[in-house]
């Protein structure tokens, strides 16, 4: 029977965790999967409870922190090789930058026959000067060479791994989306949005607006915010927006804010930090945004889509692999015109939300299932262990 080491980043809400969680849970006893991750950051909520929901056994590594810090880094690497000699996989997989910077050396220094890496987004843009942005490259091209295969989750992701930034050959990437179970998006949406509509005082006519995750540069809110402030200037229905999440620049975001709209609109945006139920929040949303600069496959759009939410996005990244264009989601520039004009369709337009709703929700069940996910993912790992 295989063994599996799986390596995460860090265990912070957001969609890596859902995939090594739903892969640890549901890949075929034919494996067995010992589950490693780093530590949040303190300004980052804890996805803890999606293992524990789910009665998945795993390992903290203090020491693995998104930030670069040597001599942490060090200990951390120390710590994975100790785990790889005591448990002896025959594969390791790991997820995201810091795990797969640490973990694929330590494998390779243990001799692990099977070594794969996923890349649920990358740091190639949006994200340091191009000095740092060439060092990263240099050091993904090195770390691939000593893989088995490289996992992608969109066919974006890997003609931009393989092609634009060469870090190894497309030959070398297979494609597996990112799956999840969605069950809880589609059920019992009458009483999820009454109880989060009445917990924010949301009026039946009011049309709410969400945007879901980290609150980081990298996520660009103030597009976001500057949107809806015209929004608001130039629609006679009645809006309200919630910012859903939390993070290092909320402060920045609520000064904007109040700078736009300091007086009678102020109470028209809610910031409600992390809402754990989800599903309610977006039961109780009509129309769910996103506004990154860059993405890989974002969790909180498939989610939107399975619970029937139409969607105006930023179209960046991985995102045209996870939304149809003009039947799930409205796609914009990053321009502050182009976003009102596109947000702006879908709140004018009652049609459009109701058509748009109805399509969402069977493309993302049947698209970004977790038993597909963890077929696909099964199927890569016995490929490679025939040859």
């Amino acid at each position: 029977m295989p063994k599996i080491v799986r390596i995460l980043n860090r265990f912070n809400v957001g969609g890596p965790t859902y995939n090594v969680a739903y892969l640890t849970k549901y890949i075929s006893p034919n494996y067995t999967t010992v589950l490693v991750g780093g530590q949040k950051n303190d300004n980052e909520a804890s996805s803890e409870y999606i293992l524990q929901q789910l009665n998945i056994s795993y390992t903290i590594i203090p020491e693995m922190r998104r930030s670069i810090g040597i001599w942490s880094d060090i200990q951390a690497l120390r710590r994975i090789i100790r785990i790889l000699k005591t448990e002896k996989p025959d594969i390791v997989h790991t997820h995201a930058a810091k795990a797969g910077t640490l973990g694929r050396i330590a494998a390779w220094y243990c001799g692990v026959p099977y070594i794969y890496h996923t890349f649920h987004g990358h740091v190639f843009h949006s994200y340091f000067n191009p000095i740092i942005t060439k060092f990263f490259i240099v050091i993904e091209k090195l770390l691939a060479s000593r893989c088995t295969a490289i996992v992608a989750i969109s066919e974006l992701q890997k003609h931009e791994l393989g092609t634009v930034f060469s870090i190894c050959s497309p030959q070398k990437i297979e494609i597996i989306p990112l799956g999840f179970d969605l069950e809880k998006f589609t059920q019992n949406l009458d009483e999820k949005r009454k109880q989060f509509r009445q917990t924010y005082s949301i009026a039946d006519n009011e049309i709410a607006i969400g945007i879901v995750g980290r609150l980081v540069p990298i996520k660009n809110h103030p597009l976001f915010i500057e949107a809806f402030s015209h929004c608001l200037a130039k629609t006679t229905k009645s809006i309200r927006a919630f910012i859903i999440g939390d993070g290092e620049i909320r402060a920045q975001l609520e000064e904007l804010w109040n700078s736009l709209e300091p007086d009678i609109h102020t109470s028209k945006l809610t910031f409600t930090s992390w809402i754990q139920e989800v599903d309610v929040a977006y039961a109780g949303l009509d129309i769910v945004c996103l506004t990154s600069h860059n993405e890989g496959t974002p969790v909180s759009l498939i989610e939107a889509q399975a619970a029937g939410k139409p969607i105006v996005s930023t179209n960046v990244g991985g995102i045209q692999n996870i939304v149809e264009e003009n039947k799930t989601a409205l796609l914009t520039t990053k321009s502050v015109t182009d976003f009102t004009e596109k947000l702006l369709q879908i709140i004018e337009n009652d049609e459009l939300r109701e058509t748009m709703s109805a399509y969402s929700q069977t493309f993302s069940t049947e698209k970004f299932s977790y038993k597909r996910l963890c077929l696909d993912m099964e199927g890569m790992y016995e490929k490679y262990m025939r040859n």
